[in-house]
């Protein structure tokens, strides 16, 4: 976490700096005078219209708003309103209404500046989107785009007195809040470090717990003891850079030289990286990234102390930059010349023990949400792998079913083939009727089987076909009993 807190204090240093700056630049840049000589507004238009890469915002929208100021500071009429508008006016949106006066060329340009921008928002809600796994949900981009403060999400085509507004309002609101939000990100940081050893030594046992907590204290102890912090800003401060960083004698001290000796970029202007920069020896006093109990971390925001200091002391008119009348002034007063002590970080605990109660609390409170939304997942993965197993039960019921339907129909009866035989048989004959069983002997169609232990005789066959005679052929109104002579003839005939 310390190194993501570092990177996001070496960010905000160039972000807090940017739009206060560029407007700056802009309302100190010497319009053009109306009788000027042709040669020397030629030798002016040599310049690069470029901004410095120094006066990088670090805003998510930071090109987009170079873009649009470098396209209205070309504009000659809105050049001569930006230089006479103070600072508050700025802010409150009395510029933005120029932008109805500048040139054609000019406002077609922002239109398409504009454009791209809601183009490149567009691209990276879509990416974000992706990356969150929604590839198969549609994106409402005029809903996302609501959280772009800095332009007018509803007109999407062309740049407007509104966009300019809304630009204009959002980096300076995003700058001005900067230290605040600075300060609890720090806060946050130094209790979840504190956190952090209380839940080690948990850990421990006793013996081991014991001897962290006293190499804690070594380690405390060992921080603390170091020269005496200057004042930022004082008189003795800036003496000890003038003697040691510059290498002039501290007796020929001269304001108005160390201004311009450590206005590095010759604006006119101490900004916020160059007030810092001046604090580079003080804070060695008290810093070695290669100590243990010296936290980097900690030292970038003692450095930011010591400029959010020195700018509320120095910088009368707040636009964020010293300039050499404010800073000659601030050398001439009793706090510049007899300081109070500065109180490091180390004597101004970043928070209170409510505030580390709370900040416990409510990462109980989170754990416990984070361990119940485990739990739930669990079930809800528990409850996914059921049903699972019974969609592949019913897949494999379903296959099954098909298989045997397949089976039922290639295993149909098909028609018996044609069997020939000699004499009247009946040719047509089912392959199931000629299966014969071994101890038995094919007969004819219509043969009434005898058993082999009861062959009849001639006479006994005779009488046995006298009494069957009425059920075989009697015609009717018979009734005696009698045989036919005509088919006891046959009968004889047959047994003959």
């Amino acid at each position: 976490m310390g190194d993501r807190v570092h990177i996001k204090m070496c960010w905000s240093r160039a972000l807090l700096t940017g739009w206060v700056l560029l407007l700056v630049q802009l309302q100190y840049l010497q319009a053009v005078p109306i009788g000027i000589d042709k040669t020397k507004v030629k030798e002016t238009e040599k310049k690069p219209d470029e901004p410095p890469a120094s006066v990088d915002t670090g805003l998510h929208y930071d090109r987009y708003l170079r873009e649009v100021i470098d396209f209205l500071e070309k504009d000659q009429h809105f050049r001569e309103k930006l230089h006479n508008t103070d600072m508050e006016d700025i802010k409150q949106g009395k510029l933005a209404q120029e932008l109805d006066f500048v040139s054609h060329h000019v406002r077609t340009k922002l239109d398409e500046l504009k454009r791209q921008e809601v183009n490149r928002l567009r691209t990276l809600i879509k990416a974000k989107h992706d990356l969150e796994g929604g590839n198969d949900i549609a994106v409402d981009h005029q809903a996302l785009l609501k959280q772009f403060e800095h332009l007018n999400h509803m007109n999407p085509h062309t740049f407007e007195v509104e966009d300019l507004d809304r630009l204009i309002k959002s980096a300076t609101n995003d700058l001005e809040n900067f230290d605040k939000e600075r300060h609890e990100e720090f806060k946050r940081y130094e209790m979840m470090k504190e956190h952090d050893r209380r839940e080690h030594l948990k850990t421990l046992d006793e013996e081991q717990r014991k001897k962290e907590e006293e190499h804690y204290e070594e380690m405390k102890k060992k921080h603390a003891d170091h020269p005496k912090v200057n004042h930022p800003g004082s008189q003795n401060q800036l003496k000890e850079v003038w003697e040691e960083a510059d290498g002039l004698d501290p007796e020929d001290f001269d304001p108005k030289t160390f201004f311009n000796l450590h206005d590095t970029n010759g604006d006119g202007f101490f900004d916020e990286q160059e007030l810092e920069a001046l604090f580079t020896k003080e804070l060695e006093k008290i810093y070695d990234p290669t100590n243990e109990e010296d936290d980097m971390v900690e030292m970038e925001e003692e450095r930011l102390r010591m400029r959010e200091h020195v700018m509320n002391e120095v910088d009368s008119n707040k636009d964020r930059l010293v300039s050499l009348d404010e800073f000659l002034v601030a050398t001439k007063k009793k706090e510049f010349l007899e300081p109070d002590s500065w109180e490091t970080l180390e004597q101004n605990q970043a928070y209170t023990d409510e505030e580390m109660r709370e900040f416990e609390e409510h990462l109980a409170q989170q754990e416990q949400d984070l361990n119940q939304r485990t739990v739930d997942l669990q079930k809800q993965r528990e409850e996914l792998e059921r049903q699972q197993e019974q969609l592949n039960a019913q897949k494999v019921e379903l296959q099954q079913a098909v298989e045997h339907m397949e089976r039922l129909k290639s295993e149909k009866v098909e028609p018996p083939p044609e069997v020939h035989v000699e004499g009247n048989a009946d040719p047509e004959v089912h392959a199931a009727d000629n299966q014969l069983h071994p101890d038995q002997e094919a007969h004819p169609p219509g043969h009434q089987e005898i058993p082999q232990h009861h062959q009849d005789t001639p006479q006994e066959h005779q009488e046995q076909h006298n009494q069957d005679l009425p059920q075989q052929g009697q015609p009717q109104g018979h009734h005696d009993g009698l045989p036919n002579q005509q088919n006891v003839a046959q009968d004889q005939h047959n047994l003959a």
